[in-house]
């Protein structure tokens, strides 16, 4: 493919991801990948560029915009090499027109902004948010050690505060080496890992991760307890516990059961855990607000109205958590959220709700963290990780 050809397969690509965010159709990553098997003529240069003009695109413009054009225009108004495509050549974008709209810039819209935790600077954190984000390993104790991790990637580096964390530069092929089929590892980015190690698991606990997915929390809890513990992961999206089985398998983790919940039933379903379980994690549902990095159309995708389906389902699922909750144990909740009704909101609300719960102090390793109301917020900037909210609450015995 032309440079002009790779950089109009771009400009299409953000008109289908623009789209579905307004849509909510399928996420940026399942579009590229769709865009690039319906076009197997392309090379793997190929592909490397058109991803590159395509996240460039989306982390340069703050809102969905009218067209893919738009927002590569944003790109070519800064980089002359870029607007040269600009060419009208075969396969290639035509010539920039003196009065054709540009896609609106920034970290977000304001109104989105607005809805940010008090902790967030936007000036601060905000290059943090739409950086590329480094690639985090969990080294899985049951099979190995950070300290094999430093032998296998030598040019990664501790994670403070993670005994079994090790990072390495962004896109780092990691899980193609033959020591993650093993199972020695997981790619789990920091918070993450924050927060599995914040439920404070130990062996022969009884544990539920409430809304487990693809179980990257289950299997780090089942990691930090030295597989000692019964973990029952559950959800409602078939397709992604699914996953866990083979990866449970693979890690040594053989105390996961998994348990696939019908919507609107679930607590019926869990019924037999009710007032039973030491530790609850409830990974809720949310914005993604604290993934930006990761996956920036997000910031293109919430509205009022999805936020407010987020909220509501958090309170239901917090509240469905504490009832599993054995007298004296914990519950964990956490968000991938900087925004405020999701987190330190969410958690207020819920103790109001429940009196006799306790909000836990000093749930993280020094200095990292903040704390934000009755829990505690990680942000890219501060902490050079996802962002993330979580609330340690203990029931009354």
């Amino acid at each position: 493919m032309t440079p002009a050809a790779r950089l109009q397969t771009a400009i299409e690509i953000l008109d289908a991801i623009a789209a579905a965010a307004r849509e909510g159709g399928p996420p940026a990553d399942a579009i590229v990948a769709e865009a690039m098997r319906a076009r197997r003529y392309a090379g793997s240069k190929d592909r490397r560029a058109i991803r590159t003009h395509v996240y460039d695109a989306i982390r340069a413009v703050r809102s969905a915009p009218v067209s893919g054009r738009a927002a590569m225009l944003v790109l070519a108004d800064a980089d002359p090499a870029l607007a040269a495509l600009f060419d009208g050549s075969p396969y290639g974008p035509a010539p920039v027109a003196a009065d054709e709209p540009r896609a609106e810039t920034g970290l977000a819209a304001p109104a989105l902004i607005a809805l940010f935790d008090s902790l967030v600077d936007a000036d601060e954190d905000g290059a943090a948010m739409l950086a590329r984000a480094p690639l985090d390993l969990r080294a899985n104790r049951i099979r190995s050690s950070r300290d094999e991790l430093a032998a296998l990637f030598p040019e990664g580096e501790a994670i403070a505060g993670l005994a079994d964390g090790w990072r390495l530069p962004p896109e780092t092929a990691a899980a193609q080496h033959a020591a993650h089929a093993e199972g020695r590892f997981e790619v789990q980015d920091a918070a993450s890992q924050l927060a599995s190690a914040a439920l404070d698991a130990a062996p022969g606990m009884a544990i539920v991760d409430l809304c487990a997915g693809g179980g990257g929390k289950a299997l780090a809890i089942a990691s930090a307890t030295g597989n000692a513990a019964d973990i029952l992961a559950c959800d409602i999206n078939r397709a992604r516990l699914r996953q866990l089985d083979p990866r449970a398998t693979r890690a040594g983790a053989t105390r996961i059961a998994t348990r696939l919940l019908d919507p609107g039933k679930e607590a019926a379903m869990l019924a037999d855990w009710r007032g039973r379980a030491t530790r609850v994690f409830v990974d809720a549902p949310c914005s993604g607000s604290g993934t930006w990095r990761r996956s920036p159309e997000l910031r293109w995708r919430l509205t009022p109205a999805r936020l407010d389906r987020h909220v509501a389902d958090q309170a239901r699922l917090i509240d469905m958590g504490a009832d599993l909750v054995a007298p004296g144990g914990k519950l964990l909740y956490a968000v991938c959220s900087i925004i405020a009704r999701e987190g330190r909101v969410q958690v207020d609300d819920f103790l109001a709700r429940h009196p006799g719960w306790t909000a836990d102090a000093d749930m993280l390793p020094g200095g990292i963290g903040r704390a934000a109301g009755a829990g505690y917020l990680l942000t890219p900037g501060h902490d050079g990780c996802d962002g993330f909210f979580l609330a340690r609450l203990s029931a009354p015995c």
